[in-house]
């Protein structure tokens, strides 16, 4: 419904559509390069359920468009402007589907490993969250000679997320020990981001795999802007790791966004964040989750290291993280008796810990980190917070 009532109204106003299918939102941002496309659009609930479906719209060079340029679309929308310039007769524009889409993103999958590259032999346990990389992701996988042990791959239209994917990695790590594979890959709806599992069912994430990619880049030399980007809910385990390698970690806020708009800033080829958005723009400019995956395997093939070694990478520092369903997102500034108890904890916190109180960018939620090397403070700390802010917030 939504496809259809999007290419109704771009074809309004004079401009053509191509139709790609069920395909992964870095599918759409390398499509929209290679075609020459003036605009790409993904309609997903990424790592949602179906019902927040939202809509990703990227410029003709691959990159999401900022939020001024989107405002700038929100306000169109309820503007006579687009009424005045709607075209009519021969001038509306054509939609057509694109039937090699998902061969076309193989191709390019795949084009950036030399052909040595090889998975023969190894058996990967994947998860593709019923969402859009279902049938893209078994099928590079299966190209490049591995076994693969396929779960949540059977889309019906509401299943996305539900109790599968990079959300539920539990799922994945049990294929992973049933069948003694040697990794476990799980995506999110839309496939841009991932979380791994390794050998033993150990959870891999965001974090981590950016560290053992990052460390490898600059091993080799490959590494720009001598550092790395990530987020404030990056943990401080991987900011040591890096400073240890003489590595910089620069923190933007969450979201892919904004670690792109620092990567581009500063000159930087790699970002990511815990979730599992890992970004490398020497090879697409969004995150992208399958590709990431072919990433760490390399490395494991050239090191010839198992996943579960290539993770002693980093100490991950405890970290408690509570969600808190909001019905308005109130400036928290405003919230005094919550300020007050913040005040308290940085100073309980010291120089071994960090919070963070934020609202969610796709949810109505108010979320609340504590990172502590204490575990016990950890918690004890972000369940006060959370009371506060739950009881300010009504």
């Amino acid at each position: 419904m939504l496809e259809n009532a999007l290419s109704s109204g771009i074809n309004a106003m004079g401009v053509d559509v191509l139709y790609v299918g069920p395909l992964p939102t870095p599918g759409v941002a390398f499509l929209t390069r290679s075609m020459r496309a003036d605009a790409g659009i993904v309609i997903s609930a990424s790592h949602n359920s179906y019902e927040d479906n939202g809509i990703k719209i990227f410029g003709s060079n691959g990159f999401k468009f900022p939020d001024s340029i989107e405002d700038e679309i929100e306000a169109l929308m309820t503007s006579p402007e687009l009424e005045v310039n709607k075209t009519t007769g021969a001038d509306i524009g054509k939609s057509k589907r694109i039937d090699d889409a998902v061969g076309r993103y193989t191709v390019f999958l795949k084009s950036w490993l030399n052909r040595e590259f090889k998975l023969d032999g190894l058996k990967i346990a994947l998860d593709t969250a019923n969402g859009a990389a279902y049938k893209v992701a078994p099928l590079v996988f299966n190209e490049l000679g591995a076994e693969v042990i396929k779960i949540g791959d059977n889309p019906d239209g509401i299943n996305i997320n539900v109790g599968v994917g990079s959300l539920y990695p539990e799922k994945v790590a049990r294929v992973v020990v049933d069948n003694k594979a040697d990794i476990g890959v799980a995506l999110d709806g839309d496939a841009d981001r991932l979380i791994l599992v390794d050998e033993n069912g150990q959870v891999i994430n965001g974090d981590v795999t950016l560290a053992v990619i990052a460390l490898h880049l600059n091993k080799t030399g490959s590494l720009t802007g001598g550092g790395i980007v990530g987020t404030t809910m990056s943990n401080l385990g991987l900011e040591l790791a890096m400073q240890n390698a003489g590595i910089n970690l620069i923190r933007a806020d969450v979201g892919d966004r904004y670690i792109i708009e620092k990567m581009l800033e500063g000159g930087y080829n790699l970002g990511g964040e815990q979730s599992g958005h890992i970004i490398t723009l020497d090879y697409n400019t969004t995150g992208d989750g399958i590709l990431s995956a072919l990433l760490f395997i390399s490395i494991m093939l050239e090191t010839k290291k198992k996943a579960s070694e290539l993770a002693q990478v980093m100490a991950i520092h405890p970290q408690t993280l509570i969600n808190i369903k909001v019905a308005k997102k109130i400036p928290l500034d405003t919230l005094s008796q919550l300020q007050t108890e913040i005040t308290k904890a940085e100073q309980e916190l010291g120089n071994t810990g960090r919070l963070l109180i934020r609202y969610s960018g796709t949810e109505n939620k108010l979320r609340v980190m504590v990172e502590a090397q204490d575990a016990k403070l950890c918690e004890e700390i972000a369940k006060r917070l959370a009371g506060i802010a739950e009881k300010e917030l009504g």
